[in-house]
């Protein structure tokens, strides 16, 4: 049997298994007003609010744990089973968060499914960079992001449903069951790479390969399988560090939203479970929008002739532009509906930006290389992420949240500093030697 467009099944599976990480990981967001009311009823909102903020700085530890080891994973055991054991064991941690009954037990359940949903993203950018050809990868890289946004689009809203009819245990219990189901079409479709796999056509074959094959490390005119040092000549390069630093000053942007929007929501606007459920899946538009913008304008820049090196900086500084004055804005955002526009708009330039930060990786290395250095990035990004989110209750002492929005603004133009500063032009990179 043959399958026209194998390498867009394989990243339409990335996709609903980035969508179902997110499913997971905003359950505990959603549903901690409840949570705390029951487990802390003597406790103040701050005093709540800090207490979300340690099991979520936990939970973000863990996770750059899991980028640094996921990343050497999946180059160790390769894409399939990588993400048979990253979602098969991220699913269970889920569900055992229905039996957590104090600070202690979330922390430990929440670690488990920080190190084990970090595969995710390690895994993804190997996956794309086996299964598409370099002109086709931040749009293939756009629809793997747009599955966080969906993910937070569909999370805030069912979880808010499900509190109708379910218990808060019962929910963590159905969503978990819900990635242990994915694993099935993912063993039947993702048999192995391109170079093997029984299903893909010889043309899609040759296209993906070919496509690949951007590197002549040896100058004799010749593709070949470009350069991929050792992890301590990995590091030894300016332009690790400027992919590093970029993912380490974008991805707190990301995650003050993703952990605190039902808190802002609930602190700031007063609305409980049901009500957050109307509001708090706005900004995940814009972020899904931003995905596949982002991803769209990178292969149609390239298409009409853009170097990858043009195409990159532009993109990301697009996004990080877009974002600047929106977090800005959010100082003084008026009513609810202004507040999560404008967080739509913020989300909507992060994900322009990501998508391109995040294929800078399978830009100058090649091979597990790029497993190795998006582990790392990605390691880095989750450390920076938890220190904001340590500062977050001290910040917004009393409900004030301008200064977090502030932070959130000069990390975007950190990001485009390290972009065009460290990583200098954009291309396949050459021994040192």
């Amino acid at each position: 049997m043959k399958l026209k467009g194998l390498r867009w099944w394989v990243i339409a599976l990335i996709a609903v298994a980035t969508v179902i990480n997110y499913v997971d990981r905003q359950s505990i967001n959603v549903l901690w007003p409840e949570i705390s009311e029951q487990l802390y009823p003597d406790k103040s909102s701050d005093e709540r609010k800090e207490i979300f903020s340690w099991i979520s700085i936990i939970f973000v530890f863990s996770y750059a744990f899991g980028q640094a080891i996921f990343g050497k994973i999946f180059d160790w055991i390769g894409t399939r089973l990588g993400f048979v054991l990253s979602i098969g064991v991220w699913s269970v941690a889920t569900a055992l968060h229905a039996i957590a009954t104090s600070f202690s037990s979330f922390a430990i359940f929440r670690a488990i499914l920080g190190v084990a949903e970090a595969g995710n993203w390690p895994g993804a950018t190997k996956g794309n960079a086996e299964w598409f050809p370099t002109k086709e990868r931040a749009f293939a890289q756009g629809l793997f992001n747009s599955g966080a946004a969906i993910g937070g689009i569909i999370s805030i809203p069912l979880i808010a449903f499900l509190t109708i009819y379910f218990s808060w245990q019962a929910i963590f219990i159905i969503v978990g069951l819900t990635g242990l189901l994915w694993l099935i079409p993912w063993w039947i479709v993702v048999k192995s790479p391109p170079e093997k796999h029984p299903w893909i056509t010889d043309e899609e074959r040759e296209y993906i390969l070919t496509g690949q094959k951007n590197q002549d490390v040896n100058e004799d005119g010749i593709p070949d399988d470009g350069y991929n040092p050792n992890t301590g000549q990995l590091l030894s390069h300016r332009q690790s560090w400027g992919v590093i630093i970029a993912s380490a000053a974008i991805d707190p942007i990301w995650w003050l939203f993703v952990f605190w929007i039902p808190i802002y929501l609930s602190e700031v606007y007063g609305m409980d479970v049901k009500s957050i459920g109307l509001y708090g899946w706005v900004p995940y538009v814009g972020a899904m929008l931003g995905a596949w913008f982002g991803g769209l304008i990178a292969q149609n820049r390239i298409k009409v002739g853009w170097s990858i090196d043009k195409t990159r900086k532009t993109v990301i500084g697009l996004g990080c532009l877009i974002m600047l004055p929106a977090l800005l804005a959010m100082a003084n955002p008026g009513g609810p509906v202004t507040a999560v526009l404008i967080m739509a708009v913020i989300l909507f330039g992060f994900q322009t930006a990501i998508g391109n930060v995040q294929t800078l990786p399978s830009d100058f290395f090649s091979g597990k290389t790029v497993g190795t250095l998006a582990g790392f990035s990605g390691m880095a990004a989750k450390l920076t992420a938890a220190g904001l989110t340590y500062l977050v209750p001290w910040l917004t002492r009393g409900g004030n949240y301008t200064p977090a929005f502030v932070i959130g603004a000069s990390l975007a133009i950190l990001t485009l500093i390290s972009v065009l500063v460290l990583c200098g032009r954009i291309e396949p990179l050459k021994s040192k030697i």
